[in-house]
Formats: structure tokens, sequence, C-alpha cells
């Protein structure tokens, strides 16, 4: 079982080496920041959304950490996962054969 801290390190680093992140970084934040003010890299690095997404970052990874360890206290648990999984699979294999390309 992978402990919080280690998915947290794993996920941080990911975040920070993102390069995907840099370039829209990059590209999109300069039209938020006042020029005149001063110290455009400060200013485009207390921007709120970095915030917003670090916070959304950390929350969605401690709660799959949470429900990892839910479902790892019974196997019983994985099985209907999985099974719900396969069923919804075959769901949409269904329905896509039966409904076609439309275009």
């Amino acid at each position: 079982m992978i402990e919080a801290s280690a998915g947290l390190n794993v996920h941080g680093t990911l975040g920070i080496t993102n390069p995907k992140a840099y370039i829209l970084f990059g590209a999109i934040r300069p039209q938020f920041v006042d020029r005149g003010a001063g110290n455009v890299p400060a200013q485009m690095l207390v921007l709120v959304s970095v915030v917003i997404r670090a916070i959304s970052d950390c929350s969605w990874g401690f709660a799959a950490s949470g429900v990892r360890t839910w479902f790892g206290r019974s196997p019983r648990r994985f099985e209907l996962v999985g099974g719900a999984g396969g069923l919804a699979m075959i769901g949409v294999g269904v329905t896509v054969a039966l409904t076609g390309r439309q275009s």
C-alpha cells in the first residue's frame, strides 16, 4: 500500500516537472500581470490560480489515498469494483455496437 507522503512526493514532483504547465503558465499568465507594479515573476508566482491548483491537486491526492485505503481493507470490495468496471465496459461496447457511428 502506498503511503500518503509517498503519493504526495510523486504527484508533487510530477506537477513541478510537467512541461505543459510551464508552457501554459508562460503563455497565458502574463496577460494578468501589471508590469507597472514591478517584479513580474513574483506576481506570476502568487496568482490565485496557482494556489487553487495546488489545493485541488492535494485534495484529490488525499481523497484517492483514503478511498484506496478503504478498498484495501476488504478484498470483496476490489472484486465488486472490478465487476462494476467490467459491466461498464460491456455496456459501452454494446451501446457503440448498437448505435454505430453517426458521421
